[in-house]
């Protein structure tokens, strides 16, 4: 059995979803091979630092484009598009021809079946977060062969407005929450003692809070230091010049963050390190403030005050999409943003048994980790699996242990 995690993205915040999954399996099945890959030198080494917490060592392929044709087409749309992102498979077939499985936390890969035919590999999807949005319940989830899931609230939208067959469906929990430290973590600038807010904005125009309130936000931080502010927005956020989203087509740009943000004593700005993806924000916080980032159910892991931007005013009431909504105050701006978090804290009693709710219902917590969970079910899955008749040639010049 060889399976495959592949990690094919800009940014890193995808990894910790599916990585821990190739760890478990490489310790509980010995006799799988486990082979990960990434397409940029930033996934390469989140995947080896993560390796390297777990004191686990394996093989990594780094994948790049081999055609001087996709070379010059990714080069030339970069800027604004994920080029790179969708011309890697097709410079790398023979790597993807190898695996029996192939694991990953996103969408994109479904190609090798729609446009490559590699109708023998089986693709696996473990999704990445936990959120609402509808997009994670489109139909291309049913192009997969099996999907993990974190709990029963996924479950159900994705047998109902996927069209996700319930038995290629398994709940495993979440195994990104298998890396979370016993103990939570705290910036240096905590020591002031103040309360802190994490800021954390989708990148979406179309459903962010950053464009039209967010600079508000961060002057309001600025004025009123009562409060210290983590300043994380969505990875993606700040990654290029313009922000384009093709669910509702949309582009923006992000704009600049100014020197006096930067440098405030109370705020703290992380535009897109590893720190931004590992739940080192939401842990050390102590208020959620956002929109519809899929971060806010990472931070009811532990129960705190919550407090939501509506910035398109969005009729949210009964929409599963706002779902999340319910954990907290919705309010239209940040003109009145300090009585706002105060309110926030004093009526926290108010919101935790719906944050229980809203947890208990994306999560389904055991307690077996989350990780080891998808590797007992993914190994079960590839069981049967026999030696196919394909060609299994390996870019072993390209594999570089962690």
């Amino acid at each position: 059995m060889r399976a495959g995690f592949f990690f094919n993205h800009d940014q890193v915040h995808q990894v910790a979803h599916a990585l821990p999954i190739a760890i478990a399996l490489h310790k509980s099945v010995p006799a799988a091979e486990v082979v990960v890959a990434t397409t940029n030198a930033r996934l390469t080494a989140e995947v080896k630092r993560i390796l390297s917490v777990a004191g686990v060592r394996l093989p990594i392929v780094e994948l790049g484009l081999t055609r001087r044709a996709t070379r010059f087409l990714a080069g030339a749309l970069e800027r604004v598009l994920p080029a790179t992102k969708l011309c890697i498979y097709g410079d790398n077939l023979d790597f993807f021809r190898s695996l029996d499985a192939l694991v990953v936390a996103e969408k994109t890969s479904l190609i090798l079946k729609s446009r490559y035919g590699l109708d023998h590999l089986k693709i696996i999807h473990t999704r990445h977060g936990a959120g609402d949005r509808a997009i994670g319940f489109d139909k291309a989830s049913a192009g997969f062969d099996h999907v993990f899931c974190s709990g029963p609230k996924i479950r159900e939208r994705l047998i109902r407005e996927a069209g996700v067959a319930a038995e290629k469906i398994s709940t495993v929990g979440y195994p990104k929450f298998d890396l979370l430290p016993s103990v939570p973590a705290r910036l240096p600038f905590q020591a002031n003692g103040k309360p802190t807010v994490v800021y954390n904005p989708h990148p979406s125009p179309h459903l962010s809070s950053w464009y039209r309130h967010g600079q508000a936000v961060l002057e309001h931080f600025l004025n009123d230091d009562r409060y210290n502010l983590i300043f994380a927005p969505h990875v993606m956020l700040f990654h290029r010049s313009f922000v384009l989203t093709i669910d509702k087509f949309r582009i923006d740009r992000p704009g600049q963050i100014a020197d006096v943000v930067r440098n405030a004593p109370n705020i703290h700005v992380d535009l897109g390190s590893a720190a931004s993806t590992d739940m080192s924000y939401t842990s050390a916080a102590d208020i959620y403030l956002g929109d519809v980032s899929s971060q806010i159910y990472e931070f009811l892991h532990r129960p705190r005050p919550c407090l939501f931007l509506n910035s398109h005013g969005v009729a949210h009431r009964g929409d599963a999409n706002y779902l999340h909504w319910q954990a907290g105050e919705v309010i239209g701006g940040p003109d009145n943003l300090g009585e706002a978090l105060d309110r926030a804290v004093a009526t926290h009693d108010r919101y935790r048994p719906a944050q229980r709710s809203l947890f208990e219902r994306s999560f389904d917590l055991t307690a077996e980790r989350s990780a080891d969970r998808a590797a007992r079910v993914l190994a079960n899955l590839l069981a049967p699996t026999a030696p196919t008749a394909i060609d299994r040639r390996r870019p072993d010049r390209r594999v570089a242990a962690a």
